[in-house]
Order: C-alpha cells, then structure tokens, then sequence
C-alpha cells in the first residue's frame, strides 16, 4: 500500500489522537494516604495492603480510576488533604478533621483500648483511673472527643501525656510501654493485635480497658478539590454494594477481623 504524503500526514495525525484519547482514559488517578495502620493500611504494593485500600482499589476501579497508595505519617497526609495535594486520607473519624468530606456510612468503626505491661493492676474504667498514669499517643490521632480533650488538657505535662511522632509511632509507643517510659498506651485494637502478631510479640502487653463507644471510621476526602465530590458519590454508592452482596464481609474476613 502506499501514502500520498497528505494521506501520510492524516494517518500519523490520527494516530496520534487515538493515542492521546487512550492515555487520557487511563489517566484518572486517585491518590490515597495514611500512616502505617495495618489492617486498615498496611505496606503498598503488599499481597494484603490493607481493607480501606482493597476496598478503594477495587470500588474505584469499576469506575476506571487507578488508586495510588501512599504510607504518609498521619499530621502530614491529613495535611496534605486538607491542601489538595492529596485526594483522601485513609480510617480518619469526623474529630480527625471535621472540614473533610465523609461518606454517610462508615466503612467500620475503631475500638480503642488502653494497653498495659502483663504486670500492670491498672484498669481503665473512665478519665479519672487516667490520674497519675503516663499516656502513650500518636500526635494528631483522634481518640474520641472526651480522650481528645483529655489528651489536649496535658499534652505539655509529660507526667500525663507523652505524644510518639512519625510513621512508626506506633511502635514507638510499645517500646516505650515495655521500657517503663509510659505506662498505658492507646490503640485501634484490630491494628495492635495485627502489630503484635505480625512480630512475634503476642501476649507481651496487656488490655486494660476499652473507651466507648466504638468511633466510625472512613476514607474521608479533600475539601480543597472539586473533584472530591463525585469520588465520595463513587466510593459510597461502591460501599452500599459491597456490603448488600457480601463482598466487604469476605474482605474483613480475608484479614481475620470482623467488625466490632
């Protein structure tokens, strides 16, 4: 066969164009953030990344968008999302960052319990057992508004609040339990049950008490950015399905949790 070289022209011209239309169909990415936080978040590129992830990838992927996941310590990934620089953050409650956009419906809820070395007689049974007991939090995780306003009330007093910064914060704050530099820490139990197992260090801490009531949790997004509103429509339409057809009861019980 042969070109004219106007036919020639038209031919690479239109070529181009279907090009350019295919890499603009694949280009739509949504990119999601958190701190390490397994099994609500776990490391990318994992055979198990994490529920939330699994859950955002495979919901926003019916609709042709690619879900990019990012491990950022939670003070930077909220602020990143709060700037637009991010489009959601990932398990955040409405105390975490009230101006965000978040679904109707949580994708769970956290239970928090206090933690303790296997020796410890205390118990927490309300604010006022917290009294003469060093705390061990994450600086910037919400605990629910009464525990927030507890922990804001001291976090200059180190005799009551010490706050454990950056991605590995969590284990910072373990390490400190077990080296008596704290003597209760708080944590999501699904993710100090997963953190404890995944390193052999089952049963070195104990559970001393849980805080109620449970605190939902959800994959909340940016209020800077227009598009936000059609991912929250998107992601909650997916979410109603998933759990209509079972598909998100499967998914928590890939990762051996079930709701609390």
């Amino acid at each position: 066969m042969s070109f004219h070289w106007h036919d020639r022209l038209r031919y690479v011209c239109l070529t181009l164009a279907l090009l350019c239309v295919s890499i603009g169909a694949r280009a739509e990415v949504l990119v999601i953030a958190g701190d390490p936080w397994c099994p609500v978040n776990c490391e990318p590129g994992s055979d198990q990344p994490g529920i939330f992830v699994e859950l955002a990838r495979d919901i926003f992927a019916e609709a042709g968008i690619e879900v990019q996941y990012r491990l950022v310590n939670w003070a930077r990934a909220l602020h990143a999302v709060r700037k637009g620089q991010l489009n959601a953050v990932i398990g955040a409650g409405h105390e975490d960052a009230p101006d965000f956009l978040f679904p109707s419906t949580p994708v769970s809820h956290s239970r928090m319990c206090f933690y303790a070395q296997p020796s410890s007689q205390w118990r927490f049974d309300g604010l006022v057992a917290l009294a003469g007991q060093r705390l061990g939090v994450i600086n910037d995780y919400s605990y629910g508004a009464e525990l927030d306003a507890y922990i804001q009330r001291h976090a200059d007093d180190p005799t009551r609040v010490l706050l454990a910064y950056g991605d590995r914060a969590l284990g910072l704050n373990v390490d400190k339990l077990l080296g008596g530099r704290i003597d209760v820490t708080l944590a999501n139990t699904w993710v100090m049950q997963n953190w404890l197992r995944r390193r052999g260090r089952s049963g070195q801490l104990r559970n001393v008490g849980c805080r109620t009531p449970d605190v939902p949790i959800y994959l909340a997004f940016s209020p800077a950015l227009a598009s936000s509103q059609r991912y929250l429509a998107l992601f909650e339409a997916g979410l109603r399905r998933y759990r209509e057809d079972g598909r998100l009861l499967r998914l928590l019980e890939r990762y051996g949790v079930n709701e609390p």
